[in-house]
């Protein structure tokens, strides 16, 4: 009952000493406690709550950890409670094994505030180790010769254990012939010796069993023994001695594996076996033994393992020199590792943010850092730093903790997301560095509007467009992020020609399409401003405006309006519109006459004006401006043209497709007033016929030349009938000689009697009036100068086809034409040049008066006999070109220009061998008919 009363009181003790302790440093912003070692886990280190003041709220809301350093996190937190816990069943020997008082620290970090709290756990001993011998059985070898009170030194007994727990004594037991002997050291560790209290003797006792026990203060204690055999030897007069009691040597914590360290020496003054020298550790540590070898010949220690300087510092050790005999000799031996720099800074974020509002206030602290490094003196002085591009800095706040901080605004639209590298940089040569990279992610604010791509945006939008047609898409960019950059379009209200602006577009409030909601007019609405307002997502939301300028592009809808000749009256019902003006017929070629106006509601091409003569009475007399529509006279007016000028002129624009309209004229050749208004009145007294009845004029055309060509008919008919009867009578009469055609179809011309022909000429009449023919038909003369026929043959009818009468004999060669003869009188000819036939003088007056004759009459007709195709180049007026030479031999058939009717020869026949040379004269007055 005693010792568990005082056990509890020292408990008690405890406890109080801890709790003031607490309370002391609790005020600096520090705790310390103390438990004992080997608790199990989850038990009650300390109440945190309380000690710093804090409340449990804050502990559960504000992210409060604990954090211990190393790797294994021997304390944690309870959050319902507030009490620090411990995380890992803790040993004192295995986490201080070379230090007297254990102290384990962690801290305590608050992350929204970015506050650190140290704590500082003493971890006590408990005896939960008995005291330990590296062997457990030992053998010493003596010479009987021992002296008594000679000492021999015993291996110690280790106990990791601290205090009084620790290693207290040791007790000798099992021999009168040995005692022990126990020896402080420097540091008060205990040196057990064996003693001999009485000579030995090898023939009375070969050996002896002794046990050394080692006991700890513990409550209660623990021990440990070691059974120590003696082996009595013959005499060995010399023990070895070391040639230095201490040996002490540094080497650097880099010193490669199997360096040799140092070298022992020692020496023995006896020969033989007994003077045979080994060396073995005495004394050396568990750890010592994993990084040390012992050559027990050659007594070199080197190295098994890589040193550590930051793990143990100094290593102790003992050997013993034993010769052949068991006598020894004993040294101490101290390796002290020398630091070198090889250990990089180590960088732990405690505490970081991963995201932070771009309008944080300047001196927000994003991250708590502790950096440390292993190493000792320069090498483990550690400089941090950050990129100073950046808008953060390094702070130290105690000891090796960094927080880092904001420096300046923040803005997410130039950076949205920072990757700072915190580099740690020791103070060894070479140095060493590392670094820690922290991710922090910048939260938007909505701190921008959205702007518009473009200052202005303007399009164009033709007329008469469908309702619902896209007109442009504004875009606007926000460069916020998220729900602040979400863009919504609208437009700003306004009116267009007194209806509200809505009414005519309209904008897709996502995407900022415009759309037209009606079909626009040129010519009502030719451009629309608006302004369109783009505002953003945020809270408050922001905005901005643009202007947008539709333009509307002009079509062609639009025929041209004319405005001068003014609008007929509506019983005139014709289209277009009418005038009457007045034109000298004395005006002179460029005269202006009258001006067409017109006018066109569109715009640019589609208004451009251009002016033709689609018709008029007399197609060359006037002519229209392409551009100004002036009319102006294209000739001199004639006599034989129409008083009263219809004019169509008609306007067309210059789109696509052109529209047009039409303006009619009407034009009075006129030289005073009083003949305009008599043209007026006889035009007003023929209403019935509009002036653009084109059908009208086409029908009574088409009538016209039927009845023409019926009547042409007709008379071709009486011609025939008439002729065959002449002939029959000719026949009848038996008169081929000219004397007896009757006198009364001979006149006179020039005082010439010339031979009159009847022909019938072919009407080919066209609508155009200026290019109406009167020419030969070819076969349709009926007249000619028939020759005599043969007795055995009937005369052939007057007219008939030459094809079917009997081939005309050729003609005869003899007889031609002088170049010097030319058509004239009587008197003018030659009528002594020889010939078979025509005889005399009046034959050849009357040939060159019907050819005459018939190239007269050509031209009163104003035929084109005289220059036409097939005239041998007559003229009309009888211009010098005409000579004899073109009058072919009276012997062959005879050409009449304009007619294929031929004056035969009867005498013909004689000459047949001359066929050829007539037909190459028939051949070339084909040729020039073709002309």
């Amino acid at each position: 009952m005693g010792t568990a009363e005082r056990r509890c009181s020292r408990c008690e003790r405890v406890l109080l000493w801890v709790v003031l302790v607490a309370a002391w440093d609790a005020a600096w912003g520090q705790l310390r406690y103390s438990v004992p070692e080997e608790l199990p886990k989850g038990s009650f280190v300390g109440d945190v709550e309380n000690d710093l003041g804090l409340e449990l709220p804050v502990l559960r809301d504000r992210g409060v950890r604990v954090v211990s350093e190393g790797r294994t996190q021997y304390f944690a937190l309870h959050g319902k409670t507030g009490h620090l816990m411990t995380a890992e069943r803790i040993d004192r020997e295995q986490l201080c094994r070379l230090v007297e008082k254990c102290v384990l620290r962690c801290e305590v970090i608050v992350e929204e505030e970015m506050k650190v709290y140290k704590i500082e756990v003493e971890i006590t001993d408990i005896n939960d180790n008995a005291p330990s011998f590296r062997q457990a059985e030992k053998e010493l070898r003596m010479s009987e010769m021992t002296a008594p009170g000679s000492r021999f030194t015993l291996a110690e007994a280790h106990d990791p254990d601290a205090g009084p727990n620790s290693l207290q004594r040791y007790e000798l037991s099992g021999d009168e012939h040995f005692s022990l002997a126990v020896q402080t050291g420097p540091s008060g560790d205990q040196r057990p010796e064996l003693v001999l209290a009485k000579a030995l003797d090898r023939e009375e006792a070969g050996f002896h069993e002794l046990v050394l026990k080692a006991s700890d203060g513990g409550e209660p204690a623990r021990t440990g023994t070691v059974r120590i055999r003696v082996v009595v030897l013959d005499a060995n007069d010399n023990a070895p001695v070391f040639s230095q009691g201490e040996y002490t040597v540094r080497v650097p914590e880099d010193v490669p594996v199997g360096s040799v360290l140092v070298t022992l020496t020692a020496s023995d003054a006896d020969e033989g076996q007994n003077g045979h020298v080994k060396y073995i550790f005495h004394k050396i540590s568990d750890r010592a033994s994993e990084l040390f070898h012992l050559d027990s010949e050659t007594g070199e220690i080197s190295l098994k393992d890589d040193l550590d300087f930051e793990e143990i510092a100094t290593h102790e050790l003992e050997v013993q020199a034993h010769d052949g005999g068991e006598l020894s000799d004993t040294a101490k031996i101290a390796i002290m590792v020398t630091d070198v720099n090889d250990n990089a800074p180590e960088i732990s974020v405690r505490s970081a943010l991963n995201e932070i509002s771009e309008d944080a206030t300047s001196g927000t602290v994003v991250a708590l850092l502790h950096v440390q490094d292993r190493d000792s003196g320069a090498n483990g002085q550690v400089r941090c730093s950050i990129s100073e591009s950046l808008p953060f800095r390094l702070e130290k706040t105690f000891e090796d903790y960094y927080r880092v901080v904001t420096v300046g605004e923040l803005d997410r639209e130039k950076v949205s997301e920072y990757s700072l590298t915190v580099q740690a940089m020791d103070g060894g040569s070479p140095a060493m560095q590392s670094s820690a990279v922290l991710v922090l992610r910048v939260l938007d604010v909505n701190d921008n509007a959205p702007v518009f791509s473009e200052a202005g945006y303007s399009a164009r939008l033709a007329e008469n467009n469908a309702a619902g047609a896209l007109v442009l898409t504004v875009r606007a960019l926000d460069a916020d992020w998220g729900q602040n950059a979400r863009v919504r379009y609208r437009l700003s209200e306004g009116w267009v020609k007194g209806a509200p602006l809505s009414s005519y577009v309209s904008v897709q409030a996502e995407t900022g399409a415009l759309y037209a909601l009606r079909s626009f007019d040129y010519e009502e609405v030719r451009e629309v401003r608006l302004w369109v307002w783009a505002e953003d997502g945020g809270a408050p939301a922001l905005s901005s405006n643009v202007s947008v300028l539709l333009e509307i592009v002009d079509e062609n809808d639009n025929a041209p309006q004319v405005l001068y000749p003014p609008a007929a009256a509506p019983s005139a019902a014709v289209s277009g519109w009418s005038g009457v003006e007045l034109a000298p017929r004395s005006a002179e070629p460029g005269a202006l006459v009258a001006k067409v106006v017109a006018v066109d509601a569109d715009a640019g091409q589609n208004a451009w004006l251009s002016y033709e003569l689609a018709k008029a009475t007399e197609p060359g007399l006037f002519r229209v401006g392409l551009h100004s529509g002036e009319v102006r006279t294209a000739r001199f007016p004639l006599a034989r043209d129409a008083a009263r000028q219809s004019l169509v002129v008609v306007v067309k624009d210059h789109g696509r497709p052109a529209l047009s309209a039409t303006a009619t004229l009407t034009v009075v050749l006129a030289e005073s007033v009083a003949e305009l208004l008599s043209e007026l009145g006889s035009v007003a007294a023929a209403p019935g016929e509009p002036a653009t009845s084109l059908t009208r004029w086409l029908v009574l055309a088409v009538a016209a030349v039927s009845c023409l060509f019926l009547a042409f008919l007709l008379l071709l008919l009486a011609l025939r009938l008439r002729r065959w009867r002449h002939s029959q009578l000719l026949a009848a009469s038996g008169s081929a000689a000219l004397r007896g055609v009757p006198a009364s179809q001979f006149v006179g011309i020039d005082g010439v009697r010339a031979f009159l022909h009847s022909y019938s000429h072919e009407v080919s009449l066209t609508a155009d009036s200026r290019k109406s023919h009167l020419r030969l038909s070819s076969g349709s003369c009926c007249d000619t100068l028939p020759a005599r026929p043969p007795p055995d043959e009937p005369a052939p009818l007057l007219g008939a086809d030459p094809t079917t009468t009997s081939r005309q004999p050729q003609p005869n060669t003899d007889w031609r034409f002088s170049q010097t003869q030319r058509p004239g009188t009587s008197g003018s000819q030659n009528g002594e040049e020889g010939g078979a036939w025509p005889n005399n003088q009046f034959d050849t007056e009357v040939l060159q008066a019907m050819i005459l004759a018939s190239a007269n009459e050509a031209a009163d007709g104003n035929s084109t006999l005289g220059g036409g195709t097939g005239t041998m180049g007559l003229s009309a007026r009888y211009g010098p070109q005409f000579t004899l030479q073109h009058v072919p031999d009276y012997r062959q058939n005879v050409y009449i220009p304009g007619s294929t009717a031929t004056l035969t020869n009867a005498a013909g026949k004689r000459d047949a061998k001359n066929a050829g040379a007539s037909g190459g004269n028939k051949k070339k007055s084909g040729k020039k008919e073709k002309k």
